[in-house]
């Protein structure tokens, strides 16, 4: 489905009936990264999964910003009629959901923070991000994506599932040269959340991979420490991706959260 949100169209995933589910996918993906998701949770709750703009088929942003993405959320909330709605973000994705809390907090009934940090780059982790940016002009998506696999999927996966392996590699192949710069600079320029974690008041799930070696688990356990009453999840033998590395595990641990809503 498409629906225009201000002057640009927005694909997404729309099935189920409930309380909404809003799932923000991270980098390079695109909405697919939720479909093992969609399918389990949809019995139970309205499940819906954009692609951002400038990723999958939805057009390309005015700008690159983590900020200009969370109140496109926002704005794409409106277009569906839907006033409070469950913010889930993986990696990228969390950096939006901990942007649209600060920026949009009384749409938000809920958070899932899952393989994210709160912090800002390093210097180190900007680095890295140049280096992206550079591979990308140089050599485009598929040596991005050649560079990015063994870090996105768990040593776990990587050695049992190679279907999961084959599937995330596509998907990073996908994203454009544009859309990999531009996500790039704006994961690099993006604010520091620590400060604003003290202030979420809504029921949070924090899930990670054991295996996560971008986000490691000890940056869940931060987040977890600083948001009261937050809920902890780490999901053993998966990686960076765990909603699609152990979707078994990753949607019982989401069921669970949304059941006791």
């Amino acid at each position: 489905m498409r629906i225009e949100v201000g002057t640009r169209a927005v694909a997404y995933d729309d099935t189920g009936e409930g309380q909404p589910v809003v799932f923000v996918h991270g980098f390079p993906h695109h909405r697919k990264l939720w479909a093992p998701q969609l399918r389990a949770l949809s019995a139970h709750s309205r499940v819906i999964a954009p692609d951002l703009p400038g990723f999958g088929e939805s057009d390309m942003p005015e700008r690159f910003s983590i900020d200009a993405w969370a109140d496109g959320l926002a704005r794409f909330l409106d277009a569906l009629g839907i006033e409070r709605a469950i913010i889930a973000g993986l990696s990228m994705g969390g950096y939006i959901t901990l942007a649209f809390w600060r920026l949009h907090q009384d749409r938000a009934a809920a958070l899932i923070l899952a393989d994210t940090r709160a912090g800002a780059d390093s210097e180190e982790g900007k680095q890295k991000r140049r280096e992206t940016i550079e591979l990308a002009r140089r050599e485009g998506p598929t040596a991005v994506a050649r560079t990015l696999l063994p870090g996105m999927v768990g040593k776990s996966t990587r050695a049992r599932e190679p279907s999961v392996v084959a599937t995330m590699r596509a998907m990073l192949e996908s994203a454009s040269v544009d859309s990999i710069v531009g996500a790039s600079e704006a994961m690099m320029n993006r604010a520091d959340a620590t400060s604003s974690l003290a202030t979420i008041d809504v029921p949070t799930l924090i899930v990670a991979g054991e295996e996560d070696v971008l986000t490691p688990p000890r940056e869940s356990q931060a987040m977890h420490a600083a948001i009261s009453g937050s809920r902890l999840e780490i999901i053993p033998a998966a990686g960076h991706v765990s909603n699609i590395e152990r979707p078994a595990a990753f949607n019982q641990v989401v069921s669970e959260f949304l059941a006791e809503l």
